[in-house]
């Protein structure tokens, strides 16, 4: 009962730490998104892929955050060095990263077209697909980090 108990409580710090992250990848998305354009006139449509550079860096501020978040508070050290830790941390946050890059062009150019009202707010479609693919890849990503990475 209490491996269950603490199972449940990894989880749900997993998903406020996914959701902390994903305030911090959206917000820096629709940021960039909106100024860097200005400065880099291909940043929107770069051969296919929207918005390439506001996704990788709004994505790599996010890891770093959920990095923190997830020595902290979700999961528990000591199966790796340190260095080897937030290495492997980082590499699969890389592909994660590419994954979460996929998605969002396939989100974003093949299925979500319209903004949604939310009526204090409206969701563009770049945050819509942004959300979407963090979601998609956030699976993916706890099932690595705990099994591979930190100590179950």
């Amino acid at each position: 009962m209490k491996d269950l108990i603490l199972k449940q409580k990894q989880v749900l710090f997993f998903i406020l730490a996914g959701g902390l992250s994903a305030i911090v990848e959206i917000g820096m998305m629709k940021l960039l998104s909106h100024y860097l354009p200005n400065y880099i006139p291909n940043e929107t449509n770069w051969h296919g892929i929207a918005y390439p550079i506001s996704n990788i860096l709004s994505t790599t501020c996010a890891i770093i955050f959920n990095y923190f978040l997830s020595i902290w508070f979700v999961f528990e050290r000591g199966k790796h060095s340190k260095k080897k830790e937030f290495s492997y941390f980082m590499l699969v946050s890389f592909f994660s990263t590419l994954l979460s890059l996929l998605f969002f062009n396939l989100l974003y150019q093949y299925v979500v077209h319209d903004p949604v009202d939310l009526v204090v707010y409206t969701l563009s479609p770049i945050i819509i697909s942004k959300a979407l693919a963090i979601i998609i890849v956030s699976v993916l990503n706890f099932s690595i980090k705990k099994r591979v990475i930190f100590n179950g």
